[in-house]
């Protein structure tokens, strides 16, 4: 790589050594049957992947969330899961091809309570749906879906435990790391602890719980954490920033941002340099970054990597495309999951994407 371009620097994040700052950001893409990672994704994976490079998986569910027949459908239809050994199985061969190119690969732990009504003996952690409404799925369909909610007081030593086992599956798959989702809308509690009190720290309990149960189970140096920063008060804004402040205290490995890079119709940018200060590992931003862009938030030091989502699923030679100033494919939003076109060839806006001659 190009040592004059910041984005092609090395750098080392903790025991990783990377050839390059150009980082692959998790995807929802759709296409793992029955929530079993197929061959194909081997293919798109190592596609993206180069020597030096890191890459971080799609959100991977830690707890079986599957409706019965009898129940409406889900909104996270072919996602894959990471709970149970025959997920550890299909993962291997995806994480090889990965590895065969050079590249850190990382799974993203996902959390996801929408529709199934389980009992916890069922394999299940027992979180219960809301109410049942009209939602919209990633591939544009209008569904009775159920609505999610938070994770209450007796519900989250299962979560929690659910999030330290899949993680330590994850790393049985041979991921070298995971990444627990955090941003979104999930995994963060900001409600009171049940006791009466709604202060930073009971209302970021749960979410530093699941931390220290995955850093116990696999070493912190394993792990990242991906939040946003989406924060419309200060309270919401210094809860955030009391939680990754706690996360640097606890030494993990990377704190992965996405930044809310739009007010309104106007376009801002840097506002995570709170976030990167008050973090003392790797931080990687994310939100939309061009080259130019990235190039200025590593060079100036307002991030250490950057994570890129639709130009590395539309261009799988990305870093190179960087280098080069080569052009850069457009992404197809249609194919952008499992339905449609996708339904028929699941290659279709997944492993079709031209490489730069």
């Amino acid at each position: 790589m190009k040592s004059n371009i910041p984005l092609l620097t090395a750098y080392k994040m903790g025991q990783f050594d990377l050839s390059h700052r150009v980082v692959l950001a998790p995807l929802t893409r759709q296409r793992s049957y029955g929530g079993m990672p197929q061959p194909h994704a081997a293919v798109y994976y190592a596609q993206r992947a180069t020597d030096g490079g890191f890459l971080i998986s799609e959100g991977t569910r830690v707890s079986p969330t599957s409706p019965s027949e009898d129940q409406k459908p889900s909104l996270f239809v072919d996602v894959p899961g990471i709970w149970a050994p025959e997920h550890v199985e299909a993962w291997r061969p995806v994480v090889d091809a990965v590895h065969a190119k050079g590249a850190v690969f990382f799974c993203q732990l996902w959390h996801v309570a929408g529709h199934a009504v389980r009992r916890p003996d069922d394999g299940s952690d027992g979180v219960k749906p809301q109410q049942v409404s009209p939602q919209m799925s990633f591939d544009g369909r209008r569904e009775e879906l159920t609505s999610p909610r938070a994770v209450a007081a007796e519900d989250a030593p299962r979560v929690v435990d659910g999030f330290r086992r899949a993680a330590r599956n994850a790393i049985d798959a041979g991921f070298d790391g995971v990444e627990i989702l955090g941003a979104n809308g999930y995994f963060i509690n900001d409600d009171d602890d049940g006791q009466g009190t709604n202060g930073l720290e009971s209302r970021c309990r749960f979410a530093l719980d699941v931390v220290d149960a995955v850093a116990r189970e696999v070493g912190g140096h394993r792990v990242g954490v991906r939040l946003d920063q989406f924060a419309a008060t200060p309270d919401e804004h210094a809860l955030a920033l009391h939680v990754v402040s706690r996360l640097s205290d606890r030494g993990v490995l990377y704190c992965h941002m996405i930044e809310p890079r739009v007010d309104g119709r106007r376009r801002v940018s840097r506002r995570l340099l709170p976030f990167r200060e008050a973090f003392g590992g790797t931080f990687i931003a994310s939100g939309g970054y061009g080259r130019e862009e990235g190039d200025a938030a590593v060079g100036e030091g307002y991030a250490d990597l950057v994570a890129y989502g639709r130009l590395f699923l539309a261009n799988p030679d990305l870093p190179r495309r960087f280098e080069l100033g080569a052009p850069l494919n457009e992404c197809d939003a249609a194919t952008f999951y499992g339905a449609g076109a996708a339904a028929a060839d699941p290659a279709v806006g997944y492993t079709d994407y031209p490489f730069f001659d």
